[in-house]
């Protein structure tokens, strides 16, 4: 969709120069002044950079009739400039949202054709990673992390690896005042479980998110959403105080407080994908209609200017009527804009030099190297997660309660090794597999809830998928690790079973990790909990089936026979049965021997641990390629 050239940061206008080396900024300053590592900005269009977009079409597949085409957006075309805040309104469904992705590189789907500029340029996917910022509408943050933590945790994965943790430090706190963050920064953040931070302070860490990387542009998809007045003007003063910094501002909002809609510079106005108005905020809004429409309804006096915008341009809307579009289009407002793009985008290519392109080309859209990536999830998601009762909860509860009837169920059940006695061992060791199977529902909202936090850290370009996913793994396997120890001792002795407590405890240890993989594989290819739920359920039971125990190897019906070769629990209760009889000489049904009877006998349990351990390595790869390839979350 964007092209591989990477943007100039130099605007037409700079007063500043920039100097991109070892991934460190070095910004001099007029008068000689000069500060390194951390951006200080000397005049109003010193760091921002003009965004221009003509004639931006978005074409999709109709849903209702694949093979036909519809256009979302048609022949929009504007600029934003440094230093200034634009509002992009509309009607519900006019298009302001899909523009704003656009603008920001966040579509996963469609055909975007017409031009879209970043200082003249063509932007790269990476670049808008480093160097643009995002405010997604709802707020994506982590519940267990505190504001300063979540700030820094952002800053320790996007932020050059080469900057000390300091200087991240440093960030983090000149954010949080500018923000007025500070009395809350050691407030969890919280979610509807445990109570936290307000919506207006959510919002604004979810702003410090963005900034966190000093983006040259800022794009927000309704920032006053979900907010009172007084907040929401709370929330966009602090994003106005910004352009004083020079940044790029486009925000999309709906109807805004009157206060709040003064805050705004520029607005471009849409109605079913096009351009009604784009120009000058106020008076100057106001003086178009009026010129252009004589039959319009007056703004009243204490009339909110946005709300009679989106009034006047949705009763056209649900009228079918087009003449807002059709007279912005053979407007001189329309002719005067097409003139200052093209004037911008001239001006801007001609002074991208090959030496600055070369500067600023981002290799990679992750900013963090794998190890570094990993690190700093355990440090800040991991460490806190083990602080939380309700984490470890929904780990240990059940597989507790299930070691307890385990135990309880089948006390000395190990130590009567008579042919009447056998089902009974067969039985336990068959729950033993079974039950840490059936315990990976903890795990499926992992993934499935953390989605909107994953999706939109993916689009920061946080980390890769493999990070995420052996992040994830580490940490749940790491409780599974010291979960297995615990539990299979009291089992083992309780239980008095034979052979090798290390076998026993492997088996239950290795169940326990192939049921994990399983829950977030699921959760990777499922769209919703619903079904992930589902097919969670559904594929352990069928599991049953060809396990070895309810049903013999030998009586499995051939055209089955290939899913107990993919049945992890077949392998595990298999690896038991081997260890509890091997080299027994006991003998049951028709008097065979116990190994052979259930196709055990000259087996390994060595062998049937590795196949079962392959189940873990297929799901984890099946999840891996999810995360990659699938978008649940289409934009």
């Amino acid at each position: 969709m964007y092209g591989d050239a990477i943007v100039d940061l130099n605007t037409a206008q700079a007063a500043a120069s920039v100097k991109v080396a070892d991934d460190m900024e070095e910004i001099s300053e007029p008068g000689g002044m000069r500060k390194t590592g951390s951006w200080q900005l000397t005049n109003k269009e010193g760091h921002g950079m003009h965004v221009t977009f003509q004639d931006v079409y978005y074409i999709v597949r109709n849903q209702a009739n694949k093979r036909e085409k519809i256009s979302i957006l048609h022949g929009v075309s504007g600029y934003f400039n440094p230093g200034e805040m634009a509002a992009v309104m509309g009607p519900s469904g006019s298009g302001k949202s899909t523009l704003l992705d656009l603008l920001a590189g966040r579509k996963t789907m469609g055909e975007l054709k017409g031009d879209i500029l970043f200082s003249g340029v063509q932007p790269t996917r990476a670049f808008l990673r480093r160097y643009t910022g995002y405010v997604e509408q709802f707020d994506t943050l982590l519940p267990e992390l505190t504001v300063r933590e979540m700030l820094l945790y952002t800053a320790e994965l996007k932020c050059a690896l080469a900057e000390p943790l300091s200087k991240k430090r440093a960030r983090v706190d000149q954010l949080m005042e500018v923000l007025a963050l500070q009395h809350c920064a050691g407030t969890l953040i919280g979610d509807t479980l445990a109570r936290g931070i307000s919506g207006g302070q959510a919002k604004r860490t979810n702003i410090g998110i963005a900034l966190i990387t000093h983006p040259r542009v800022l794009f927000l998809d309704e920032p006053t959403s979900g907010l009172d007045s007084y907040t929401a003007h709370e929330v966009m003063s602090v994003v106005r105080g910004l352009c004083k910094r020079g940044i790029t501002i486009c925000a999309t909002i709906h109807c805004p407080p009157p206060h709040t809609f003064t805050l705004f510079d520029r607005a471009l106005i849409m109605q079913r994908g096009r351009t009604c108005y784009f120009g000058l905020n106020g008076q100057p809004a106001i003086d178009y209609f009026y010129s252009h429409f004589d039959k319009i309804r007056k703004k009243g006096d204490n009339e909110n200017l946005a709300e009679w915008i989106v009034d006047i341009t949705t009763d056209a809307d649900r009228q079918g009527s087009d003449k807002f579009v059709t007279v912005y289009r053979d407007s001189q407002l329309k002719k005067q804009t097409d003139v200052e793009v093209a004037v911008l985008v001239e001006a801007e290519g001609n002074n991208a030099s090959k030496a600055t392109l070369k500067a600023l080309a981002t290799r990679s859209g992750t900013m963090t190297p794998m190890w570094m990536g990993l690190y700093v999830m355990l440090k800040y998601r991991t460490v806190n997660n083990y602080r939380s009762w309700l984490y470890l909860f929904g780990r240990l509860f059940d597989k507790g309660c299930f070691t307890f009837l385990t135990a309880t169920f089948y006390l000395w059940v190990g130590a009567d090794n008579s042919a009447q006695n056998e089902p009974n061992i067969a039985g336990l060791l068959f729950m033993w597999v079974i039950l840490p199977a059936y315990g990976a529902g903890p795990y499926l909202p992992a993934i499935v809830l953390e989605r909107p936090v994953y999706v939109r850290e993916m689009s920061d370009g946080l980390y890769s998928p493999l990070t995420y996913l052996m992040y994830k793994m580490i940490e749940e396997l790491f409780v599974a690790f010291l979960m297995s120890i615990a539990f299979s001792l009291p089992v083992y002795y309780l239980c008095k079973l034979q052979g090798s407590f290390f076998i026993v405890w492997l088996v239950w240890l290795v169940s326990l990790a192939d049921g994990i993989a399983f829950a977030y594989a699921t959760a990777a290819v499922s769209p919703n909990m619903d079904i992930a739920n589902a097919v969670l359920l559904t594929y352990p039971t069928a599991l049953l089936f060809a396990a070895g125990f309810l049903l013999r190897w030998a009586d499995i019906p051939r055209y089955w026979i290939w899913f107990g070769y993919i049945n992890w629990l077949w392998y595990g209760w298999g690896a038991a049965m081997i260890n509890q009889y091997k080299g027994s000489d006991l003998k049951i049904y028709n008097n065979t021997p116990v190994l052979e009877y259930y196709s055990l006998n000259g087996l390994s349990e060595w062998a049937f641990l590795g196949y079962s351990a392959l189940t873990f390595v297929f799901f984890f790869f099946v999840a891996y390629l999810a995360l990659v390839f699938l978008k649940h979350q289409k934009r």
